[in-house]
């Protein structure tokens, strides 16, 4: 059996759905207890009346701009920790040899021992910053160290945990489109803009990945 609304598997007997919250169509809350039921307080034959899983949720809000940037230095922070072994190791050799590219006089001779090095740097930098992003956005959490510590989560339009699909592109279209030269910087600027203006607090990434960033009251 399935839940109309979202898809989930649903439990047998279950008045709602475990993942959405909504009524399970064609159950109904008054349903009279099965013959022989010990459920604790009430009489065999009576009426079991239980409470929306709504009202079981914690009471939630959109998460505003400036939570939303002390969550993002946190996970800035956390995450340069296993980066500088890495940064450390890659530009060992040249730390090493500092004196010797101080006396090149051709800048296409220093970018051609330094710039292979960036490169390798950047790209570690990026695929450790999507999986941070990604796999914590999408596991039981909900989000990341930094967003955990102040109360937010990460969900869909629905309020439903995400893939890490949905997660990844959220990722890609908000600090993956940030790091490009030149177009980076501007679009980084309306993305932050849009937190304040817009009315569920949604950032361009969010909204291309059809995404929400709640907190608990």
């Amino acid at each position: 059996m399935y839940c109309s609304k979202c898809g989930a598997n649903l439990e047998e007997g279950k008045a709602f759905c475990s993942a959405c919250g909504l009524p399970v169509a064609g159950y109904s809350l008054g349903q009279p207890g099965a013959a022989g039921s010990a459920t604790p307080g009430v009489l065999p034959g009576a009426t079991a009346v239980y409470p929306p899983a709504a009202a079981l949720q914690p009471m939630m809000a959109y998460a505003g701009f400036w939570l939303r940037l002390v969550a993002s230095i946190i996970d800035g922070v956390i995450l340069s920790i296993p980066l500088l072994p890495v940064f450390l190791l890659i530009f060992l050799g040249t730390f090493r040899n500092m004196q010797d590219l101080q006396n090149l006089q051709d800048p296409t001779t220093l970018w051609t021992i330094i710039g292979p090095k960036i490169l390798a740097l950047l790209i570690v930098s990026a695929i450790a910053s999507w999986l941070y992003w990604g796999l914590l956005e999408s596991s039981a959490w909900q989000a990341t160290l930094g967003k955990k510590a102040l109360g937010l989560i990460v969900t869909d339009l629905e309020g439903r945990r995400v893939t890490f699909a949905r997660a990844s592109g959220r990722f890609w279209a908000g600090r993956g489109v940030s790091s490009i030269p030149y177009l980076g910087g501007t679009y980084f600027l309306v993305d932050c803009i849009c937190v304040g203006f817009t009315a569920k607090k949604q950032a361009v990434h969010d909204m291309i990945a059809s995404c929400l960033v709640l907190r608990r009251l």
